[in-house]
């Protein structure tokens, strides 16, 4: 399956829900009505009132502009207008440097450790040498779980005991990195810290260790969100922004939601970056976001 195929199906139920109705608008006439139901319809796939205005308003300029004869001119020049929006800040992940760290925060439950051992998976394949790191000892699962994707992608894993302090483990694991030559370190936290500040205590910590033991690396904060939870991911994406200096996004389960729009108000309202979409259960069902394919699946 092709790229904009595999983005296609993971938006069917987006597609199910609103699709009938892009089908509907763009087959009638370019009037005041058509916008009205067109600022409707983007609003139920979850992308916002903010956001579906700043694209319908965008839509009238152009279409103006342009002069369109009708409403199936307009298809196209939406799908235009919304993955420019989708293009914030720099969407590939930096590994320039060896060992580069990648940390992924998030709350629990949106797919934080199975993201990382679908990543570590995509990144061997592309010949790099991967270490996990287990740094959320608060959750008893958790090590263990990441141990089971670490066996099942091939790479090696560094953790400790449940409750031992996460940034120890990021340190044992930045000492193995350099020692075995590793490329890329992922590091799993903790989603379980009882507020901001206890967020950001912990993740400045992980960060000096960083900062001490590979001071030149690269490095990558990216918020794991669940896409099913729309407008509530938004909320967390702002509470993470103000807690950590979060470089990307991570949206799961986007296959599980008929509300994708969600990607595009993340985009707009965070100025953040989609770094990669989980649209399945399979391993290589993590892929790096595109936001020409994902405008024209959603559209």
């Amino acid at each position: 399956m092709g790229f904009f195929e595999k983005i296609k199906q993971g938006l069917k139920r987006t597609t199910e829900n609103i699709g009938h109705s892009f089908d509907q608008l763009f087959a009638g006439e370019l009037n005041d009505d058509f916008y009205d139901e067109l600022e409707e319809t983007l609003i139920l796939s979850d992308m916002g009132v903010d956001t579906a205005l700043e694209v319908v308003d965008a839509l009238r300029s152009q279409a103006k502009e342009e002069k369109f004869k009708d409403a199936h001119s307009a298809r196209e020049a939406l799908q235009g207008i919304i993955a420019r929006m989708l293009l914030v800040g720099d969407g590939v992940l930096d590994l320039s440097s060896t060992p580069a760290v990648v940390l992924f925060i998030g709350v629990n439950g949106v797919g934080k450790t199975t993201t990382i051992g679908k990543l570590a998976s995509r990144l061997k394949e592309e010949g790099k040498k991967v270490l996990l790191c287990a740094g959320d000892t608060f959750r008893a699962a958790a090590a263990d779980q990441l141990t089971i994707w670490s066996e099942r992608a091939g790479v090696d894993i560094v953790r400790q005991h449940e409750g031992a302090d996460p940034a120890a483990v990021v340190f044992d694991a930045l000492s193995a990195a350099k020692a075995r030559s590793c490329d890329v370190v992922l590091v799993d936290t903790a989603g379980r810290l009882h507020n901001k500040q206890n967020l950001m205590n912990e993740l400045n910590k992980i960060s000096r260790v960083v900062d001490r033991e590979c001071p030149n690396s690269s490095r990558e904060t990216l918020l794991v969100l669940d896409a099913t939870t729309g407008q509530n991911g938004l909320i967390q994406a702002q509470q993470f922004k103000e807690a950590a200096g979060i470089t990307g996004i991570v949206l799961t389960k986007l296959d599980g939601t008929a509300k994708g729009g969600i990607v595009v108000a993340i985009a707009r309202q965070m100025g953040l970056p989609v770094k990669y979409i989980g649209v399945g259960e399979g391993v290589d069902d993590l892929m790096p976001f595109d936001p020409d394919a994902f405008a024209k699946a959603l559209i």
